[in-house]
C-alpha cells in the first residue's frame, strides 16, 4: 500500500507528469449493467453491531459537548483523546465483524465492507489529528473552541458513513460542512481565511440544497429513503424513473461541489490559512465525502449514463489542469492542496467509469498519504532545501522518456496477463488497461529520478518497478472488487478514449516542458497555469456579487461603522476580486 501511495502521489508532484493512475475497470455502458442485489439488503443487523457502528460518532459527539465554554483545555483534550481512541476501537471491531460475515442493515445503520473501511479511515485519521492538534495549538487562546468543532466534524462524518437513511445522510452531510466552517474561521482575524471559509460556505450550501432535493425526489420515485432498499429497487427495475435520474444528477453535482472540482476549487487552495491539522482533517471523509456517497449510490449512478459522463468530463479536466497548475507552485501546502484537487478529480473520474472498487482504493490510499503529507509539511520543506543543495540529476532526454514509457507499458501488459491467467475476469476489461497505462506513464519520471542516483540503471529498474506496481495494482483491484459491488458492465469506448488521450497529452506536455523548461511553450503557458487559468477569480466575482464575505473579526471590532465598507473592499480585493 505504501508503494502504491508513493506512485500515486508522485504522478501529481513530479514536474514531468501530473496526475494519478490508480483507477480501473468498468465503464459507462451503453446498456444497463447486469448487477445483482447486494447480500446485506435482506439481513437484519444485530444490535451489538449497531452499537459498534454508532460508537464512533457518539463518542465524538460526547467529546464535542464536553468541550463547552468554561471547560479547561486539559479536560477538553483529554475527552477528545478518549473519544477518538474509543472510536478507533469501535471502527476496528466493526470491520472485523464485517470480515467474519456480520453484514446487514437495521436500526437506521448499515454494515458492509465499504462503510467499515471508511469508518476505520475516518476514525484513524481523526485519532492522529487530535493527538497532533494538542501540541500544535498549545497556548492558543481558543483551544476549547477548536476541540469542540473538531469533534463535531468527526461526529458528523461518522454519521454519514454509518447511516442507511438518506435523510440522516443529508443532515450529517450538512452538519459536516457547518462544523468545518468553524474550524476554517479559527483564525478569524486573517482576511484570506475569512474569504476562503465564506467561499466554502457558499459552495457547501449549494451542495446541501442538491442533496436535500435529491432526497425528496428519491422518496417520490421509490417510496423509501433506506439506502439498501433504494439500491435493491434500482437493480431490479428495468430503468430508473425520471425523478430518480434527476436525483442522481443532483447527488453527482453535490459530490463535484464537495470535492473542490474546477471552478469551485478556490476555497481548498486558500484554506491553507486555517491551522495545519485542519488541512489533514479534510482527508478524513470531508473533501472526499462526495466520492463515498457516489459509491453508496453506485447502483443508481450506474443506471444514468449522462451522470457518469459528467463525472468523467469534470473529473478528468480537473485532474489534468490541477496537476499542471500544481507544478508551478513553490509553497509545499499549496502544492499539496492542488494535488488534492487533482486527486479528487481522478477519484470522481473513476466513479464515472464505473470503477467503484478503484475509487474506494484511491480514496483510502490518498487520504492516508495526504493527511501524513500535511502533518509533515515542515519536514517536507527541510527535505526540499536539502534537494536544492544537492547536485541536480541530469534531466532525461527524449529517447529516455520514450523508452521508459514503452518499457513501463510493456511491464503493465505482462503483469496484467499474469493476473489474467489466474483470474481472467479482473484483467479482461479495457478500462483497467487504460487506467493501468496511466500508472505506467507515472512510473517513468519516478524511476528515472531514483535510478540516476543509483548509477543510471534506468531501463532494468523501470521494468522491475513497473511490473511490481502493476501487479500490486491488479491485485488490489481484485481484492476491492469483492468489497464494493458485484456484477460486471460492458465498457463503452468513447469515455475510455477521452481519458487515455487526456492523460497521454498531459504526459507529452509535461515531458516537453521538462526537456525545455525555458522554451517558448513553457514561458507561454506558465502565467496561465500559475494563475490557475484565473477560474477562481471569475468565481469570486460571481459569488461575491451575490453574497459578500464578512469582515475579519479584528477589523470589524476595531473599525468605525463608516469604515467597514472600505475594509470589506480591501478584503475581497486581496482575494482576487476587483470591485
Amino acid at each position: 500500500m505504501k508503494m502504491f501511495c508513493l506512485i500515486k502521489q508522485n504522478v501529481l508532484n513530479n514536474p514531468f507528469y501530473g496526475t494519478n493512475g490508480d483507477g480501473h475497470s468498468a465503464d459507462i455502458a451503453p446498456e444497463r449493467p447486469a448487477m445483482t442485489s447486494h447480500p446485506d439488503t435482506n439481513i437484519t443487523l444485530p444490535i451489538w453491531h449497531t452499537i459498534l457502528l454508532l460508537g464512533p460518532p457518539m463518542a465524538a459527539a460526547a467529546a464535542a459537548l464536553w468541550a463547552r465554554p468554561g471547560t479547561s483545555c486539559a479536560g477538553a483534550w483529554r475527552a477528545a483523546r478518549w473519544a477518538v481512541s474509543l472510536a478507533l476501537g469501535f471502527a476496528a471491531l466493526s470491520l472485523a465483524a464485517v470480515a467474519f460475515g456480520s453484514q446487514g442493515a437495521g436500526q437506521g445503520v448499515r454494515a458492509d465492507a465499504v462503510g467499515a473501511v471508511m469508518l476505520l479511515l475516518v476514525s484513524f485519521v481523526g485519532w492522529v489529528v487530535v493527538r497532533y492538534s494538542q501540541t500544535y495549538l498549545n497556548g492558543e487562546p481558543r483551544e476549547q473552541h477548536y476541540v469542540r468543532w473538531l469533534m463535531a466534524t468527526l461526529a458528523a462524518v461518522g454519521l454519514v458513513v454509518a447511516t442507511n437513511h438518506v435523510l440522516v445522510l443529508v443532515l450529517g452531510w450538512t452538519a459536516t460542512s457547518m462544523a468545518l466552517h468553524r474550524l476554517l474561521t479559527f483564525f478569524g482575524e486573517r482576511p484570506l481565511a475569512v474569504v476562503a471559509a465564506h467561499k466554502k460556505f457558499i459552495i457547501g450550501r449549494a451542495a446541501d440544497l442538491c442533496m436535500l432535493v435529491a432526497a425528496g425526489l428519491l422518496f417520490q420515485a421509490f417510496g423509501t429513503l433506506q439506502i439498501d432498499q433504494l439500491s435493491a429497487q434500482a437493480l431490479a427495475a428495468p430503468q430508473l424513473p425520471g425523478t430518480a435520474k434527476v436525483a442522481v444528477l443532483l447527488i453527482a453535482c453535490a459530490a463535484l461541489l464537495k470535492s473542490a472540482q474546477l471552478p469551485f476549487h478556490g476555497w481548498l487552495i486558500q484554506v491553507m490559512e486555517a491551522p495545519t491539522p485542519v488541512s489533514a482533517l479534510l482527508h478524513a471523509g470531508i473533501v472526499n465525502l462526495g466520492g463515498f456517497v457516489l459509491i453508496r449510490f453506485a447502483p443508481l449512478v450506474a443506471d444514468v449514463p449522462a451522470v457518469q459522463a459528467l463525472l468523467v468530463a469534470v473529473g478528468t479536466a480537473t485532474a489534468v489542469l490541477a496537476a499542471l497548475v500544481m507544478t508551478t507552485r513553490i509553497s509545499i501546502k499549496v502544492m499539496l492542496a492542488w494535488s488534492t484537487c487533482a486527486q479528487m478529480g481522478f477519484m470522481l473520474m473513476q466513479c464515472g467509469l464505473g470503477a467503484w472498487e478503484m475509487a474506494l482504493l484511491h480514496l483510502v490510499a490518498h487520504s492516508l498519504y495526504k493527511a501524513h503529507a500535511f502533518l509533515g509539511a515542515g519536514g517536507a520543506v527541510r527535505r526540499a532545501m536539502l534537494v536544492q543543495l544537492a547536485p541536480r540529476a541530469r534531466a532525461p532526454g527524449p529517447l529516455a522518456l520514450v523508452a521508459g514509457a514503452l518499457v513501463g507499458a510493456g511491464m503493465v501488459l505482462v503483469a496484467g496477463a499474469a493476473v489474467g491467467m489466474v483470474n481472467p475476469g479482473h484483467a479482461a476489461s479495457p478500462a483497467i488497461w487504460v487506467l493501468a497505462g496511466i500508472v505506467a506513464l507515472a512510473l517513468v519520471p519516478l524511476v528515472h529520478a531514483h535510478t540516476l542516483r543509483l548509477g543510471g540503471l534506468w531501463l532494468p529498474a523501470l521494468g522491475v518497478g513497473a511490473f511490481s506496481v502493476a501487479l500490486a495494482y491488479f491485485g488490489l483491484h481484485a481484492m476491492f472488487a469483492s468489497w464494493v459491488q458485484p456484477g460486471s458492465s460492458t465498457p463503452a469506448a468513447a469515455p475510455l478514449i477521452c481519458v487515455a488521450l487526456a492523460f497521454c497529452a498531459l504526459f507529452v506536455l509535461q515531458s516537453t516542458i521538462a526537456l525545455a523548461p525555458q522554451g517558448t511553450l513553457a514561458r507561454g503557458l506558465y502565467p496561465w497555469f500559475y494563475g490557475g487559468l484565473f477560474l477562481d477569480e471569475k468565481f469570486n466575482r460571481a459569488a461575491f456579487a451575490v453574497w459578500r464575505p464578512p469582515l475579519p473579526v479584528a477589523a470589524a471590532a476595531l473599525l468605525p461603522a463608516t469604515d467597514t465598507t472600505t475594509a470589506l473592499k480591501n478584503t475581497t480585493t486581496s482575494a482576487g476580486v476587483r470591485t
